[in-house]
C-alpha cells in the first residue's frame, strides 16, 4: 500500500514542511512579491493576512476597506486590502491573491508571550483552497495542488 506522500506526489502536488509551535501553530515560510516571511497556517481564518507592519516589507499595494477584522481575542480591527500579490509557498505560486491587511500586535504579543517566533502573517483558508491543500498533520506536512 503506497503512502499518503507517495500518492500526492503522483497526483502532481508539491510538499512543505510545517513546523509545530510552543503554542501548537503550524509555522510556516512563504514569499510574498518575492520577499521571504513566517506565517501561521490557519485553516480556520477566511483570508490570508499580513500585518500592516509589512506593507512596504512585501511592496503591498494597500487600499482601504470598509471591512473589519475579527479573530485570536480580537475584533472590530481596521483592515485595509492589497491585491494582485504574487504569493510562493514551496513549489507552487499564485500570482492573483488578495491580503487583508491589519494590526497583527496582539497575535505576535501572544506568540513571544509563549516562546515563539513573531509572524509575518497568517496564510488562511483562502490560499488552502486555491492551492487544494491538505494536511498531514501526524507527519507535519502541506501538500499543495500544482
Amino acid at each position: 500500500m503506497e503512502t499518503l506522500q507517495e500518492f500526492l506526489l503522483e497526483k502532481g502536488y508539491a510538499k512543505v514542511k510545517l513546523h509545530l509551535t510552543k503554542t501548537n501553530h503550524f509555522e510556516i515560510k512563504a514569499s510574498i512579491n518575492g520577499k521571504r516571511g513566517l506565517f501561521i497556517l490557519d485553516t480556520g481564518a477566511s483570508s490570508s493576512c499580513v500585518g500592516f507592519e509589512g506593507i512596504e516589507r512585501f511592496k503591498l499595494k494597500a487600499e482601504d476597506s470598509i471591512i473589519k477584522a475579527a479573530g485570536a481575542g480580537a475584533i472590530n480591527m481596521d483592515t485595509k486590502m492589497a491585491k494582485k500579490n504574487k504569493i510562493k509557498i514551496g513549489k507552487w505560486s499564485n500570482n492573483k491573491i488578495l491580503l487583508v491587511l491589519f494590526n497583527l500586535t496582539h497575535v505576535n504579543t501572544a506568540l513571544i508571550n509563549h516562546n515563539s517566533k513573531p509572524v509575518d502573517g497568517i496564510i488562511g483558508a483562502d490560499i488552502l483552497k486555491k492551492a487544494k491543500a491538505i494536511i498531514d498533520y501526524q507527519k507535519k506536512y502541506l501538500y499543495l495542488k500544482l
